[in-house]
């Protein structure tokens, strides 16, 4: 993947992320349009998937835990043809598949329904010792929000994955540095946030996914890190980014009733 491949990628999935909000009036945006890059790359180039065989045994899982980003994962699995782009207009709608959460008995490529933060890699964790157990070599990749850092669960559940030796998992975290009412750094600062994971047992890398967001398929073709130990990802992001006026812009951080202007507002700023 070159470098405007991924900027054109990137650019349609958050246009396809408002054709979304379009039919449902509501939803996170920001914290879909900052993983945005890493949903690209794990779904274009990372992840061994199949939409056509969305329940292939030795498929790579992949699993969203901040499930309230879930505008992103309905772009992306809608892009590649895991769900048909006819389910969009049912978002939020009282007979759709697509709710404000995922939910894995309903959707074609969700693996766990996922929203309550702090359980998804928990969940993963579970699903990468099962391969282990069964001799399997699918990976378990997870992508966690930073401010769902914060809950105890998931610290539990990487203690787990250090204990089990699960190479065979991957964590990524969303690394926007905004949880819904603040930044992270004044609701509960996470640094240093690395010698966290490392001293949980994981083997750590950082990638720049607003200057060189390349880095992260480089970093991910190269997984695992360390024998016996899980990768750990943080992704420095930006939340609402590719929108001047929504990025870092906590009064955006969940919007119902989201009007035509709104839409088309939004839709005009990914042009620049």
């Amino acid at each position: 993947m070159h470098s405007e491949t991924l900027k054109k990628r990137s650019k349609l999935i958050r246009s396809l992320i408002m054709e979304i909000v379009r039919y449902g009036r509501r939803g996170h945006i920001p914290t879909a349009f900052s993983m945005v890059e890493i949903l690209v790359t794990l779904y274009d180039s990372i992840l061994r998937v199949d939409p056509k065989k969305p329940e292939w045994p030795d498929r790579d899982r992949f699993i969203l835990s901040k499930g309230h980003g879930c505008l992103g994962l309905y772009a992306i699995l809608g892009d590649k043809g895991f769900i048909s782009k006819e389910s969009w207009k049912g978002f939020c709608a009282y007979d759709g598949i697509l709710g404000g959460h995922p939910t894995k008995e309903k959707i074609p490529g969700v693996e766990a329904s996922t929203g309550s933060l702090g359980h998804g890699l928990a969940i993963g964790a579970g699903i990468a010792l099962a391969a282990k157990m069964d001799n399997k070599d699918y990976r378990t990749f997870v992508l966690l929000g930073d401010g769902e850092c914060d809950e105890g669960s998931v610290w539990e559940a990487a203690l787990a994955a250090g204990k089990h030796k699960l190479d065979n998992l991957i964590i990524l975290v969303d690394y926007n540095k905004h949880q819904s009412f603040a930044s992270t750094y004044e609701v509960c600062d996470l640094e240093p946030f690395a010698d966290k994971w490392k001293a949980f047992g994981c083997e750590v890398r950082e990638v720049d996914m607003v200057n060189r967001p390349l880095e992260l398929k480089v970093i991910l073709s190269s997984v695992p890190f360390a024998p016996g130990k899980p990768s750990a990802v943080i992704c420095h992001t930006i939340k609402g980014k590719g929108v001047s006026f929504m990025e870092n812009n906590l009064s955006w951080h969940h919007k119902s009733n989201i009007s035509d202007e709104d839409i088309e507002k939004i839709i005009s700023a990914l042009e620049v």
